[in-house]
């Protein structure tokens, strides 16, 4: 998986919104796919018109720090999936909760360029990202 630090510096590469649709298809479909018995309803991000599921891991350090799995049936929406876990993914729970998506996603240019159920999914799963976070230093 790329670093969230390379996606944004590609984005900026690319100046074309078209060129950077194709990006992000791209990264979609260098996702790890998820195992089909992984993609049930308690995985499945609520907020989404598509169909995301997303798999959290925490490990036993303190504090915890947690890797992210996820998919989509949507090529677009699991680019922004692939985004989100590049931006969260490896951190600690507190870097997590510390970390603004939504500054990194306006850099990128992503909230003028997606539709409004895109954008309301995104941060669906931002908030799921960030709900797991609690509950594993909740549970440290």
């Amino acid at each position: 998986m790329q670093s969230i630090e390379d996606i944004i510096s590609d984005f900026q590469f690319l100046d074309d919104w078209e060129d950077r649709y194709r990006y992000l298809i791209e990264l979609g479909r260098s996702l790890p796919p998820m195992e089909p018995d992984e993609m049930t309803d308690a995985t499945r991000v609520q907020g989404c018109v598509s169909q995301v599921w997303l798999v959290s891991e925490s490990d036993d350090a303190d504090p915890p720090r947690l890797t992210f799995r996820g998919e989509s049936d949507a090529h677009i929406v699991r680019g922004l999936v692939a985004i989100t876990l590049a931006l969260f993914s490896g951190k600690t729970a507190p870097e997590i909760a510390a970390t603004d998506a939504s500054s990194t996603f306006e850099t990128i240019g992503l909230q003028e360029h997606l539709t409004p159920q895109r954008s309301n999914g995104l941060r669906a799963m931002v908030d799921r990202i960030k709900k797991d976070a609690g509950a594993a230093l909740q549970n440290a």
